[in-house]
């Protein structure tokens, strides 16, 4: 074991490359899913003003808790603990934004919380700005619900309820402010401190007493008017059409106080969360727009899918795969593999070459510990020679081989269309400006 260090801080993690493995595939699913469905993606600042972000999360309603700090101008910032202030915030600062809406947007980004039991977590989510139509909501939920099944993970529940609009909320708070006068006695010393600040509260009790006690509640769905009404039940009708399985639950609420109308969340079927968000319509005006501009979204827990993935024992193809291994001992054999490496990358083999490693055997078995299909070890004798001792180790057999031979041996055994060609600096495009017409 390496000299202790300081404990890692409770709620972070480490992410190792098997993570990051996974991770890409995820992002890569939902990425693919997005551009299929017109999203393009933003990235907006990990950090923004404490005023800013206070309008969003009062003071005793913050349901993240947010890491806080002053720069040396004396600016009060707040790291970001979601995306959907941001990305408001950024489409109200974009002078374009009215003649483009909607606008269509997702990110793939950690934030950071000073949640006791996540401290960060990284996001997948998306964002529509720019619409009201109750088939955008439906959209959002579809669109996570079949991107899991992708991924194998089938045994989820969906939860929606509805906020209505500010008024309707407005009368459902002074319902259950009223239902629970004299109920307090009934609750713990925690929640009933809560409530007296947002009476929500009571449906965001662990205590099962509580639980009970909210399920009895008048649903907010019959303090909606036509509108709100209307829009609920479009949701549930398209949601229905798209064979999306979802139940009704009327406790379901969020700790943020800006969302109107549709919500939800999906958890695994033994309850871990993994998506949730919804419409809120109000979130623009909160910020400080002279107008409303309506907005939904969706945010996904994508550490909590790669845990999954791992439990599942799901593995991924492993496209950074080693078909080349070089071990050399000494200068010369490495002169002899320096240039026979880089014209195999160059003909779409991954290759490759041990440095500083004192013995042929520890070579080896970093080649074995990174799953390179072939071994060529190259001593004094062979770099002299020109015939390369070639293992291979999936099948466990050894051949020697001509150097000027090895590049098309390596090529014929793991077939050309295995090659890796892949350049990422071609999808540069010089923009030509048109000629005008003479």
């Amino acid at each position: 074991m390496s000299t202790p260090v300081e404990a890692q801080i409770q709620g972070t993690r480490d992410l190792f490359p098997e993570d990051h493995k996974y991770l890409t595939f995820l992002k890569k699913v939902f990425r693919h899913e997005f551009r299929k469905n017109g999203f393009r993606r933003i990235a907006t600042p990990s950090f923004e003003d404490k005023t800013l972000l206070r309008k969003a999360f009062p003071e005793n309603r913050n349901p993240y808790g947010v890491y806080t700090f002053t720069d040396k101008q004396g600016n009060n910032l707040w790291l970001c603990p979601n995306a959907n202030v941001g990305t408001m915030r950024a489409y109200l600062s974009n002078e374009k934004y009215e003649e483009l809406q909607p606008l269509y947007y997702y990110y793939m980004e950690k934030f950071l919380r000073q949640s006791r039991e996540q401290k960060e977590t990284f996001i997948i989510g998306g964002e529509i700005i720019g619409e009201t139509d109750p088939i955008i909501d439906a959209q959002m939920i579809y669109m996570t619900y079949i991107s899991l099944h992708k991924i194998w993970l089938t045994d989820v529940k969906i939860e929606i309820n509805s906020y209505g609009n500010e008024k309707e909320m407005t009368k459902y708070r002074e319902y259950l402010s009223d239902f629970y006068t004299n109920k307090q006695h009934l609750l713990t010393p925690e929640t009933a401190e809560q409530i007296d600040d947002n009476i929500l509260s009571v449906f965001h009790s662990d205590n099962e007493d509580e639980q009970i006690l909210a399920w009895s509640t008048n649903p907010i769905s019959k303090f909606l008017k036509k509108d709100s009404k209307a829009h609920f039940e479009k949701v549930k009708e398209y949601l229905t059409d798209l064979e999306v399985p979802f139940v009704e639950n009327h406790t379901l609420f969020f700790k943020e106080e800006y969302y109107t109308n549709t919500i939800w969340t999906i958890h695994t079927d033994d309850d871990k969360f993994i998506s949730r968000w919804g419409r809120y319509n109000n979130l623009s005006q909160i910020l400080g727009s002279q107008k409303p501009y309506p907005a939904a979204g969706f945010a996904i827990d994508a550490m909590v899918l790669v845990d999954y993935l791992k439990w599942q024992n799901l593995s991924i193809k492993n496209k950074d795969k080693i078909d080349l291994y070089f071990v050399q001992l000494g200068d010369e054999p490495k002169k002899a593999v320096l240039p026979l490496s880089l014209e195999a990358r160059e003909k779409g083999i991954n290759t490759m070459a041990s440095l500083w490693t004192p013995s042929m055997k520890e070579q080896i078995l970093k080649a074995q510990r990174i799953g390179a299909r072939f071994v060529v070890l190259v001593g004094i004798m062979e770099a002299r020679n020109g015939i390369f001792q070639v293992r291979d180790i999936e099948s466990g057999t050894q051949e020697e081989v001509k150097k000027e031979e090895l590049i098309d041996y390596v090529i014929e055994k793991i077939g050309k269309k295995n090659l890796d060609f892949y350049e990422p600096s071609r999808d540069l495009i010089k923009w030509e400006p048109k000629k005008e017409a003479e």
